[in-house]
């Protein structure tokens, strides 16, 4: 079946930066995409999935999410001692 999308420039260009991130075209990387949200691959493990950490984080479903994963400061606690 043959279908026609017509994407905003925004998420034309995220979505070409993310198939070149992963070595493959355009059009593959549609197809996996389709493929997985109807169900039709299997999930392999992520370090079949991912070739190193970096693509791990590139293609995380939290990529360019704006996270702020920054950690509040722990002082030391007083302590008594014996």
């Amino acid at each position: 079946m043959d279908v026609r999308l017509s994407l905003n420039p925004e998420v034309a260009k995220g979505l070409l930066a993310r198939a070149r991130a992963r070595g493959v075209s355009l059009g593959d990387y549609l197809q996996e995409i389709v493929a997985r949200e109807a169900g039709l691959s299997a999930a392999s493990p992520a370090h079949e999935r991912f070739g190193n950490l970096s693509d791990l984080l590139l293609n995380s479903p939290f990529a360019g999410a704006n996270l702020d994963l920054e950690r509040c400061k722990d002082y030391p606690r007083p302590i008594e001692i014996g």
